[in-house]
């Protein structure tokens, strides 16, 4: 029997988005429902909102989630009612060329749910990067569902979902950060500390913060990062440079998603060193390079999406690693809010006033 909810939709570009009765139905061959329990407040999902990601609307807004699974399609193995799981928005075929290759974090191929929620006239609703969690029950494809310990706390544990994720494996899957690097890391917000964290954990010697507000140099200093530099007030590759004996960062982490921010961290790697974009650009942004850098400087460029991670792998490790202690995980959530609050969240993060604010259901 297909379920009845409360959902944040968006129905149109830039406009507030509301709280709408949602139908999720029952699911199909190789689905499932899941009980929403927490959802960080992404800048993705206000990307959507401003028909940043697509034009589909109306969107089912939320993706960076944490619940049980309220029941399972036919088909599905492995997972059953009951179980304590993240949400994940990269679930890998497993038969694509990517994953006959051995690398399915790039899988071309990755699963949703085929059945579609609507609204209470029917509508269909186009769930956010497949997931749609801002609700209290939600439709999923079972690959989405990745079981962890349910001794952490939804509203920790769903932040791996999505930005802390990223930031984390830019770092360490994308980069590959090892011990006695030293990191830069452009943007201080959600993602980017997560990539301070991500550095620390795999233990880097030198982690720069660069950012143009104070309050977010101070939350990566939280979470590992050794020197702080204010860009609206210093020059951040020569500040860059200067802390690393006039050379440039090893890696350095661009998580701001714009073609200036973008330049600073190709500039401000040493020769052979690796540039990591994490941050997400908009449709229309362009990047011009001198050709003669990009071979010159050597090293390589690359770009970061959902940390290049496995979720069945990285999840439940990276909750073992916050259960034992060793991973802050909780210094990301500003704020627990209610499905009602969404819109006034929004207007937070633009505002750089939280790092992560969590809807709890």
């Amino acid at each position: 029997m297909p379920y009845t909810v409360q959902g944040v939709v968006a129905r149109g570009k830039g406009q507030d988005v509301s709280l709408e009765a949602v139908t999720v139905p029952d699911p199909g061959p190789g689905e499932a429902v899941v009980n929403v329990q927490a959802c960080g407040v992404c800048h993705t999902d206000l990307h959507y909102r401003e028909g940043g990601i697509n034009d589909e609307f109306p969107f089912l807004l939320g993706h960076e989630a944490a619940g049980v699974v309220e029941a399972v399609g036919a088909g599905v193995t492995g997972l059953e009612p009951g179980d304590y799981v993240i949400l994940n928005w990269r679930a890998v075929c497993g038969q694509c060329r990517a994953c006959l290759r051995g690398r399915p974090w790039y899988c071309f191929a990755t699963h949703n749910a085929t059945r579609k929620m609507t609204l209470a006239d029917g509508t269909a609703l186009s769930p956010a990067l497949g997931i749609g969690a801002f609700a209290e029950k939600t439709l999923v494809a079972a690959g989405q569902c990745t079981k962890v310990d349910p001794a952490a706390a939804p509203a920790v544990a769903g932040l791996l979902g999505c930005g802390v994720m990223a930031g984390l494996g830019a770092a360490i899957n994308t980069g590959g950060v090892t011990r006695g690097d030293s990191v830069a890391v452009i943007g201080c917000g959600g993602v980017g500390s997560a990539a301070v964290l991500g550095a620390s954990l795999a233990g880097a010697a030198r982690i720069i913060a660069v950012d143009v507000d104070d309050r977010k140099l101070e939350w990566a200093k939280g979470f590992g990062a050794t020197h702080t530099v204010n860009s609206r007030e210093s020059d951040a590759v020569e500040a860059i440079r200067e802390l690393t004996g006039g050379f440039g960062a090893d890696v350095v982490i661009e998580a701001v998603g714009r073609p200036e921010t973008y330049k600073q961290a190709f500039y401000a790697r040493d020769l052979a060193g690796t540039v990591v974009l994490v941050g997400v650009p908009t449709p229309e942004m362009t990047l011009e390079l001198p050709l003669l850098d990009v071979f010159g400087r050597g090293g390589a460029l690359k770009s970061s999406w959902y940390g290049d991670c496995l979720p069945g792998r990285d999840f439940p490790m990276l909750i073992d690693l916050y259960l034992q202690g060793r991973l802050n995980l909780d210094g990301f959530v500003t704020e627990t809010i209610g499905l009602g609050d969404v819109e006034a969240a929004f207007a937070k993060m633009h505002r750089g006033e939280v790092l992560r604010s969590v809807v709890v259901l």
